[in-house]
């Protein structure tokens, strides 16, 4: 009798020839997350576009990009228990994009199909990705304190995992493997990846040494020469930007989770409306969220290594405006806050990063709000001034004193966040503020008691 296939051994296969592991389960995490992370930005959306393609994985979804999620076929096997959030088909993915709103749009075919995890599979995680030109395994394996990353594209390897993972479709779900091997014809002759890994690995450490804090014990002792001095305080700076890096990732990754599951929830038609206003609420929250220590990170980038100028485009600043304001009421409401809008018709478009500047318009939202009192009123100004768009953005039902004395008390936490201490807020300082509007193509100016103003040249 053939000896069923579970995913442990595809995983113990991917090992073969290999020594074993030398770290613990949180290190060889953050060396998974890492991994998708490099996968991802780095190979599959390097030029820009989604491939088309095939992934497989486990326990849990490993792909997460809304784009790739549209183009690529996807099989995930998942534990029994999140069975009950999808019916016997649907996805723990909703297809939309992840920031996005559902109202309104067309529900298009779930990003994959689910399968029943075994008790025998294990809960390392586990995925393969193949497209025309890239076929690649990666999987975490080992006991503990022996865990390792594995990472596998040699053509014979992936050959074995394929004819192992078409025999456990086989055998759980025959019509599951039709589907796998028509997706496979339909992608034609594979090219060999033999270059993949001399790209994986050093890009791997790249985001590693990007993310984690850099901590060194030194010897105290006096300096004297002012050079010394100055090249002190950049390697402290540098330690803070990386730790702060790692905070950042550490925050978004296990929200970016909780979301993903929430959405899958809100996907069901039978639950009853308080429970559906809680998790709609939990949503907005984890997104608020995402999106904010997204900006710091993308800050704390920034201080360490300008980005360089152009890559602006024709952004309609007042449409995208009209299509995140009701996020941003949804947002300000849970705060007991109005939001106020005031857009001129007929404005020109100006020119921006659309993709960035759509979360730090949210930023400035956040930031403008931030310390106001239930019952004010914040509103926003969209203006033509000569040459320029002006987004002005201003409360109201506060007075000029207490005003005053929220810019007083606010500290800066070095070069990227600031802290106010009355309210316990962190957001980021005025000066990291500024530094991404300008790569964006915008200049803030920001006078106490007169509220905040971004110019945007206009395209």
């Amino acid at each position: 009798m053939t000896k069923p296939i579970t995913l442990q051994s595809l995983q113990e296969c991917m090992a073969e020839g290999l020594d074993a592991g030398r770290v613990d389960d949180p290190t060889a995490r953050r060396l998974w997350w890492a991994a998708l992370e490099t996968i991802q930005a780095e190979v599959l959306l390097a030029d820009g576009e989604a491939p088309a393609g095939v992934w497989i994985a486990a326990p849990l979804p490993a792909l997460y990009d809304p784009g790739l999620l549209e183009t690529m076929q996807g099989w995930v096997w998942t534990p029994d228990e999140l069975h009950w959030t999808t019916g016997q088909k649907g996805a723990l993915l909703p297809p939309e994009r992840f920031s996005g709103s559902t109202e309104g749009k067309t529900q298009a075919k779930p990003p994959y199909q689910r399968l029943s995890l075994l008790e025998s599979d294990g809960l390392d995680p586990l995925l393969i990705v193949i497209t025309a030109e890239l076929q690649v395994a990666l999987a975490l394996h080992g006991e503990s304190d022996q865990r390792q990353l594995l990472m596998r594209c040699d053509p014979e390897t992936l050959s074995t995992l394929l004819a192992m993972l078409d025999q456990r479709l086989q055998d759980q779900a025959a019509e599951e493997a039709m589907g796998l091997r028509r997706a496979m014809s339909a992608l034609g002759r594979l090219q060999s990846s033999e270059l993949f890994a001399q790209r994986f690995w050093p890009g791997l450490a790249e985001r590693l040494a990007c993310m984690a804090p850099s901590l060194t014990l030194q010897t105290l002792r006096t300096v004297d020469d002012a050079n010394d001095e100055d090249n002190n305080k950049e390697d402290a700076a540098d330690a803070e930007l990386s730790l702060l890096e790692a905070i950042t990732h550490e925050v978004r990754t296990p929200l970016a989770t909780i979301r993903t599951l929430i959405r899958s929830l809100l996907r069901r038609k039978d639950l009853p409306a308080v429970a559906l206003d809680r998790l709609q609420q939990i949503d907005s929250e984890c997104t608020e969220q995402i999106d904010r220590f997204g900006l710091i990170f993308h800050a704390a980038e920034m201080q360490r290594q300008p980005p360089a100028p152009g890559g602006l485009a024709r952004t309609d600043l007042g449409r995208m405006i009209q299509e995140l304001s009701p996020g941003w009421q949804q947002q300000l409401q849970r705060r007991d806050i109005t939001l106020v809008l005031d857009i001129s018709p007929n404005l020109p478009p100006v020119l921006s990063d659309p993709g960035r500047l759509e979360p730090m318009l949210g930023g400035l939202i956040d930031r403008s709000s931030r310390s106001l009192p239930a019952g004010a009123q914040l509103q926003l100004q969209l203006r033509p001034a000569g040459a320029r768009l002006k987004l002005h953005l201003r409360s109201q039902l506060i007075d000029r004193g207490s005003t005053s004395q929220e810019e007083e008390s606010t500290s800066e936490l070095g070069p990227v966040l600031s802290w106010n201490p009355s309210t316990g807020s962190l957001q980021l300082s005025q000066g990291a503020t500024r530094r991404l509007l300008a790569s964006l193509g915008g200049r803030l100016i920001q006078q106490r008691d007169q509220g905040l103003t971004v110019f945007f040249p206009v395209a």
